[in-house]
């Protein structure tokens, strides 16, 4: 496992290096993210990634893609380890060209398959799909794309309706099953993205929209009878609108004026 900046995404890397793609030595400018499904009834990693290195497991059939011979490849694969989490493993460089989508989009986007279960376990979906998102935002990042932009981040059937990729079906074929689409997907990619990029300085652009926030609250019932005495006693005098921002924040030299206007008048 190799540090991303992220907190959860689980990502490996396990380049096919006897591959067809990565002998070609072929490469891109990345200029998208395309989502796949694989397909096929098996969740486990070792299907298609391999040898094993200690996680994946053994793959008795000795058909993963790692070998002489199989032309497709992605950049990456989503699912089970041996021990039955989720993980991402990396199986080709982010800006080599992969063979994914039998089209255009080969040239241009980073690719990656999520292995399918039998698209009727909600636990399972959840999980890959939340890796999906953290890595699809993580790629995102690191060639400044906007996933919001038609045409950046789109799966295999949104390809093939745009004329960049074959005609596959997938992922529409699973993901509404759990009432999920594409533009859900790249809503929470964005969505992890402004998170991932918090700075300070919209930490406090958001911290002062949040005691101003505070500030227009009322105070709360409970307190009317104290609220009342430290008004009438000159204790808090609010601001020039007459507004004693109940609600908000107390700082220390806050405090000492109040103190101090209590035992002095």
């Amino acid at each position: 496992m190799y540090e991303t900046g992220r907190d959860s995404m689980n990502l490996h890397q396990l380049y096919l290096t006897e591959n067809d793609c990565y002998k070609a030595n072929r490469w891109i400018t990345p200029k998208g993210v395309m989502v796949h499904s694989t397909g096929a009834e098996n969740p486990n990693l070792k299907r298609y990634v391999g040898p094993d290195d200690g996680l994946l497991g053994v793959n008795q059939n000795n058909n993963d893609w790692n070998r002489s011979g199989v032309g497709a490849c992605v950049h990456a694969f989503i699912g089970l380890l041996a021990d039955g989490s989720v993980a991402t493993y990396q199986t080709l460089p982010w800006n080599m060209r992969g063979w994914h989508c039998g089209d255009d989009a080969n040239s241009t986007h980073v690719s990656f398959e999520i292995c399918e279960d039998d698209l009727t376990d909600p636990e399972y979906f959840a999980a890959v799909y939340r890796e999906a998102v953290e890595l699809t935002a993580y790629l995102c990042e690191m060639y400044g794309l906007d996933p919001m932009e038609d045409g950046v981040v789109i799966c295999h059937a949104e390809g093939a309706r745009l004329g960049i990729a074959s005609n596959h079906g997938d992922v529409e074929h699973w993901f509404p099953r759990f009432e999920k689409s594409m533009d859900d997907f790249r809503k929470d990619v964005a969505e992890e993205m402004e998170d991932e990029n918090m700075t300070y300085e919209k930490w406090k652009e958001y911290m002062e929209r949040y005691r101003q926030e505070l500030r227009e609250q009322p105070g709360s019932d409970w307190s009317q009878q104290a609220r009342d005495w430290a008004l009438a006693n000159g204790v808090f005098q609010g601001d020039q609108n007459g507004n004693a921002m109940w609600q908000d924040f107390l700082t220390r030299e806050q405090y000492a004026m109040a103190e101090y206007r209590r035992k002095n008048g």
